[in-house]
């Protein structure tokens, strides 16, 4: 049986290339029953010289440090996970797909205490385009600020991608489909503005570029940077600090950032319209760097991209 599309049909499964109906978990893992796991988003673009990832030396970075928040021992390096990636790319014969690390407790043990059972190491590859919709690249998306709040500090680690800590994410997710929107905005704990479900957000206000620090319970995202230091060349000021959610009804623009997300415009916040109702000219400018230097039309000058080949 073939892998589902638009999965690939092998899967890097504890550094063997094993097919999709092989890469199986047993069901006393202890990933079922305590979430216990790590994992990151990564894509790679098909550009004008052929497949490339995106910054895949920091998402590599950011898996490792947050196995290491969680006490979990990687049993490759670096490295070896790198080499992994690519040759599953072509293996799997992919020109741009979407790539996901997955770093997980096994069998050994069914206490809350995770670290007699075994780490096991799973890597997926699939296409997929546009997180939020094609149109919403331009046209942007319809959100509403959750009911649900971010993790207070001292609860949850923010910064590190942990599996389990994404229940949160996924009832800030059903709750926005089930009243209509694209996407959920996220408070924390102080009732300022934190992140989405599973990106972070920029707010522009009078030609200045605004996002939550990290002490705002944020995960501190890859494109978040990327877009910052994209900002910076384009000559925009980018200030990290908190942000009041009337603040977003009153910007100028307002747009996400993520792996998944890639950089997607918000036209409405709880139905209000933000700025013109859709993409506005600064996040257009951001995007026509991004996706000018994921598609290699314009110059990787950051050195952002990873041939497969």
């Amino acid at each position: 049986m073939s892998s589902p599309s638009p999965f690939g049909a092998k899967v890097w499964f504890n550094g063997e290339l094993v097919p999709w109906d092989d890469a199986t978990v047993h069901v006393s893992s202890h990933v079922l029953h305590y979430g216990s796991s790590v994992f990151e988003g990564i894509r790679a673009y098909d550009t004008t010289d052929g497949t490339a990832v995106f910054c895949l030396d920091e998402h590599i970075k950011r898996l490792f440090n947050s196995c290491k928040v969680f006490r979990m021992e990687v049993p490759y390096s670096p490295e070896e996970i790198k080499a992994a990636i690519l040759k599953l790319i072509r293996v799997n014969g992919h020109k741009a797909c979407y790539i996901r690390p997955l770093v997980y407790r096994g069998t050994g043990a069914l206490g809350v205490e995770p670290r007699k059972c075994s780490v096991e190491v799973v890597l997926l590859t699939m296409e997929w385009g546009a997180y939020l919709g094609p149109e919403a690249i331009e046209q942007g998306v319809d959100v509403g600020v959750s009911s649900w709040r971010r993790m207070a500090p001292g609860t949850f680690p923010a910064m590190a991608k942990i599996g389990g800590m994404y229940v949160n994410s996924q009832f800030v997710k059903m709750e926005a489909h089930d009243r209509g929107f694209a996407e959920g905005i996220v408070l924390d704990v102080n009732g300022y503005v934190s992140e989405g479900s599973g990106e972070n957000l920029f707010l522009v206000s009078r030609g200045t570029i605004h996002t939550p620090p990290l002490w705002a319970s944020i995960l501190e995202g890859i494109t978040r940077q990327c877009t910052m230091q994209l900002a910076a060349d384009l000559g925009y000021t980018v200030r990290e600090q908190m942000i009041a959610r009337e603040w977003m009804y009153m910007a100028d623009e307002l747009f996400f950032t993520g792996t998944a997300a890639e950089i997607t415009p918000i036209r409405t916040v709880d139905s209000v319209q933000i700025g013109p109702g859709h993409r506005g000219p600064i996040t257009e400018k951001l995007q026509i760097q991004f996706f000018g230097i994921t598609s290699g039309e314009l110059e990787d000058r950051h050195g952002w991209l990873t041939p497969v080949e």
